[in-house]
């Protein structure tokens, strides 16, 4: 059981500590303005943003938006790693507006699909960040606005107010904005501090994940500066690995999340990145091959956690209180109740639904302008995350996505698994396996490969690699290589991109 007592967001009963008035940007923003609270690499040098330089951007951006923007307003954030960024969230949640995160690497359509559904009028941005905006929205540029030493109070918000939307990365369908409460950022914590083995005074936070996402915005940046941690803020216009220990060094970074993705480019580069004293990752599950590697590149165990944007981090690993569980995304962190439940809503020691019980802080408010998404998002009282899972023990195995699961000759096939299997192989860089339809055995397993500059490797040879690592039934009857898989801006596979490549194939 983890030490109930070193877990920041919950009280020592083990419940949430949800005041009944909340306001993430107090969150944020009240502690000793003298500390550091972003480290900021996006310019020459390095430069320390304290909370009080901090709280100073956010309150004279917030007196720029009061004469624009009323509560409940949706604000768009179209900034990369910046102080700015972090500056932008905050002062819209201090005036009870609503932050919509935007990505730049949004092309056009991506861009307009969220401005237009969330209703953004109004988009803090920079000057690279208007071009891209065009006509979608207005654009308040950051490098107009001074800090001021007037400050403004914080809005009287609840809990329950809502504070940010954000929008999922469209893996599995069109993307849906899910709307989060002041809650959210408590939600986070337990399973932040868990996964970086109990977060502690001269820790020091960087992901280069976009802050556009829930898991740059929320895994480290929002809550590195509730616990009062400094955070780095680096822009890398490219990830590489040279670029990433770059960071690490000159940032002081003690902590990074680090996406599946980044893991893997790391460990083809064989690049060590010493001095860290955590290193978690989530998104995609990772492999017994991929944990002993991450002994080997930074000393460590890497800490697997789990969550979607509409309830984040609600399970993780933490190698300081448990041995990992290789193939396991960890145990359910304290304050979420996490189960595994089959299809009338009922928990199951079986392969079934994870699904998050209702009362988690972490929890979506509702999809924006979806009431049936909503709907459909829940089974009773629980939240269904559209992944399989099954427990082994105290510990939550990842089977795949619902839509993923492979059904071949009456098995049911985690894609997860092989996909982990094909990754020990030295010449395989990444994969993607789907289900490909079959008349005789419903469906088989497909792979898609993607080698390692200069390597070789038959289909033949990677069937075997698997057929002696794994079930005999689950080994792909099919490989194909490719040049690149299809990828969302975070970095996960677009399964239902190879899926439809796989059915096409049968028309050819």
């Amino acid at each position: 059981m983890y030490p109930t007592r070193r877990i920041p967001g919950l009280q020592q009963d083990g419940g949430w500590d949800v005041p009944p008035r909340l306001n993430m940007a107090r969150q944020c923003l009240s502690h000793p303005p003298d500390s550091p609270a972003i480290i900021d690499l996006t310019t020459a040098g390095c430069a320390r943003v304290s909370f009080g330089q901090l709280g100073r951007m956010a309150d004279g951006l917030a007196r720029v938006l009061l004469g624009q923007v009323q509560a409940g307003d949706r604000v768009g954030v179209l900034l990369s790693q910046t102080p700015w960024c972090a500056a932008a969230h905050l002062a819209i949640w201090k005036i009870g507006a609503i932050s919509v995160p935007l990505f730049k690497l949004f092309k056009h359509d991506a861009m307009a699909s969220r401005v237009g559904d969330s209703g953004a009028q109004l988009v803090v941005t920079d000057a690279e960040g208007a071009d891209l905006l065009g006509d979608l929205a207005r654009p308040l540029l950051v490098d107009q606005v001074a800090p001021s030493d007037d400050p403004l109070p914080f809005a009287d918000t609840g809990p329950e107010d809502p504070a940010v939307l954000i929008y999922t990365s469209g893996t599995t369908g069109s993307p849906k904005g899910a709307l989060h409460g002041h809650r959210v950022l408590t939600g986070h914590l337990p399973g932040v501090s868990i996964s970086h083995n109990h977060l502690q005074p001269g820790d020091c936070l960087w992901t280069p994940a976009d802050w556009a996402w829930i898991g740059g915005l929320f895994n480290v940046l929002m809550s590195g500066l509730a616990l009062g941690l400094p955070v780095v803020a680096a822009r890398l216009e490219k990830f590489t690995p040279e670029a990433c220990a770059d960071v690490v060094a000159r940032g002081g970074v003690r902590n990074v999340f680090f996406p599946p993705t980044a893991l893997r480019m790391l460990k083809a580069a064989d690049q060590t990145i010493p001095g860290l004293r955590s290193v978690a990752s989530g998104g995609e599950p990772l492999g017994a091959e991929m944990l002993a590697w991450g002994q080997q590149a930074f000393g460590l165990t890497i800490n697997e956690f789990y969550g979607q944007t509409e309830c984040n981090m609600v399970a993780a690993s933490c190698a300081e209180d448990f041995p990992a569980h290789p193939g396991c995304i960890g145990k359910p962190v304290p304050g979420h109740e996490v189960a595994v439940i089959d299809d009338d809503g009922v928990p199951t020691d079986q392969e079934g639904d994870v699904a998050i019980r209702r009362g988690s802080a972490s929890m979506l408010l509702e999809y924006w302008n979806r009431p049936e998404a909503t709907a459909e998002k829940f089974r009773g009282d629980w939240l269904i995350t559209g992944d399989r899972g099954v427990w082994e023990g105290e510990y939550l195995r990842f089977v795949g996505r619902d839509d993923d699961v492979i059904t071949s000759a009456g098995y049911r096939i985690g894609p997860a698994e092989i996909e982990d299997c094909l990754l020990t192989h030295p010449a395989v860089a990444t994969v993607g396996v789907v289900g490909k339809p079959d008349p005789l055995r419903t469906e088989i397993v497909k792979a898609y490969v993607v080698l390692k500059p200069g390597a070789e490797a038959s289909g033949a040879e990677l069937q075997e690699w698997v057929k002696d690592r794994l079930a005999q039934y689950s080994y792909p009857r099919e490989v194909a290589f490719l040049e690149e898989l299809p990828m969302t801006v975070t970095g996960k596979v677009i399964r239902k991109e190879l899926k439809a490549r796989a059915i096409e194939e049968l028309r050819d």
